[in-house]
This record gives C-alpha cells, sequence and structure tokens, in this order.
C-alpha cells in the first residue's frame, strides 16, 4: 500500500471529497477513543490523501465535544504525517470577508475545558511541546505555493481566535478579539493543533471564511444557509489545492 501523501480534516460545510477516488473507509480504534468518524482514503487527482469529518459526516458532533486527539491518532494510525485542518471561520480583518481563503500563521485560544494534551491520563509522560510558531512553517510554505501553481487566491498569515461554541459570538466579544489581534474567529483550532505538535505531525491551516464575525460586516444575523453556501464557493477549486499540497 502506498503512503498517505497528506491528511485533510473537514470543518463545518466539508463532509467528504467528492473527487476522492477508489476510497478504503477504515474505521480506527485509538489510545484516546473513537475518532469522529470513518478515515477515508483514496486517490485524489493521482495523489494518496485521508479525509476525516471533524464533526462527524453528519455534522452532528458540536466544536466542544470533538475527540481532537483520537481524530488525529487515528489520522496517524493510518499512516499520515502531514495534516491540513479546513476551518470554517468568521472574518474580522478587512481582508478576511466571505468566501476568502487563508492561511494563519498564528492563534490565541480562547476555549475551555477542552481535553487538550496527550499528558491527561496519570502516568502519560509529560510533553512541553515548543508551540511559538503554532503551524509548522513548511507545510504552510508548501500550501501557499500550491495556491499559487492552482490558481487558488489564499491570504497568507493571520491570527486565529479560537472560542468555545457553539453558540457564536457576541458583537463585544468580536471586538475584544479584534483588540486582541484576531483576523479570524472559529471554533476548532484548538486544541487541534496543540496535540498535532505533541504527536509530531506537521500541521497547517487552511480557513475557509464562511461569514463576517458579529458586528464586522453588513446585515446582523448569519444563517445556516448562508455559511454553507458561502463554503461551497470557497471550496470550489479545493481538490486541486490538495492535490497539489499532496504532490509537493
Amino acid at each position: 500500500m502506498s503512503r498517505i501523501a497528506l491528511a485533510v480534516i473537514g470543518g463545518t460545510g466539508v463532509y467528504r471529497l467528492a473527487e476522492l477516488q477508489d476510497v478504503d473507509s477504515r474505521e480506527f480504534d485509538t489510545p484516546y477513543g473513537k475518532p469522529s468518524g470513518p478515515v477515508r482514503i483514496g486517490s485524489l487527482l493521482g495523489q494518496r490523501v485521508a479525509f476525516l469529518a471533524r464533526h462527524g459526516e453528519g455534522h452532528s458532533v458540536p466544536p466542544h465535544q470533538v475527540n481532537y486527539r483520537a481524530n488525529l491518532a487515528a489520522l496517524k494510525q493510518a499512516g499520515a504525517q502531514r495534516v491540513l485542518a479546513l476551518n470554517t471561520v468568521g472574518g474580522i480583518g478587512e481582508a478576511y470577508g466571505p468566501r476568502v481563503l487563508a492561511c494563519p500563521d498564528q492563534l490565541i485560544d480562547y476555549t475551555w475545558g477542552r481535553v487538550s494534551t496527550l499528558c491527561e491520563e496519570p502516568g502519560s509522560e509529560v510533553l512541553h511541546v515548543d508551540f511559538g510558531e503554532p503551524y509548522t512553517q513548511q507545510l504552510r510554505l508548501k500550501l501557499l505555493a500550491a495556491a499559487r501553481v492552482t490558481g487558488a487566491a489564499v491570504v497568507d498569515g493571520g491570527c486565529y481566535g479560537v472560542t468555545q461554541g457553539p453558540r457564536l459570538e457576541t458583537r463585544a466579544e468580536i471586538a475584544r478579539l479584534r483588540r486582541d489581534g484576531c483576523d479570524l474567529v472559529g471554533m476548532t483550532g484548538m486544541p487541534e493543533a496543540g496535540l498535532a505538535r505533541e504527536l509530531g505531525l506537521e500541521y497547517a491551516c487552511l480557513a475557509i471564511v464562511a461569514n463576517w464575525a458579529a458586528g464586522c460586516g453588513v446585515g446582523e444575523e448569519i444563517t445556516l444557509a448562508e455559511v454553507l453556501a458561502n463554503v461551497e464557493a470557497a471550496s470550489a477549486g479545493l481538490p486541486e489545492l490538495v492535490a497539489e499540497l499532496a504532490r509537493g
């Protein structure tokens, strides 16, 4: 069996890679329990890619209950060493409007109560990983290079503020995030990025901006229909981008 060139974790609105061919669906048990669903392994435009829906393929798992440890451990068990996280987010900064794709280089964790480390169980090794740069720089650069090759417009950089969810944020909370320097807001960037570092996986984020965050754009109400329509539009070139990244 050929090696997996890239693993992709799909967020809200991205529950499968329709272009994935010759799919082998695998169920995993990990030391941390079961992942959100099966790992789909197949060929994407000639590249061997694994895919896992973060919230389950029916979007049944809310962000604060995702078993992030199991998801990443399952991808590693499947043979992946590089992980591209697709995160559906809201835009705060002017350059991060709806339907924009962005590759953030920083994050701030505002979540609470989530299992956020492999060191949770008694007797486990204590890991003090370097997390000053939360995304793997080499993989980020390859993602940006793949975007140039495929013609995908991807904003380079930005700070991703990770909130607890599943509710969306108040205008005052978004104003605080803006003051803190956040350009994007979402609910699933942590503890996923930190756990990937503890597991020794290369990890980068492709943020899909689905809507303006509260108080940042025109209109007051954010609807699920709007979010899904924007994710679908922004994801049109995703298969080619993913395949090019897997090739690099």
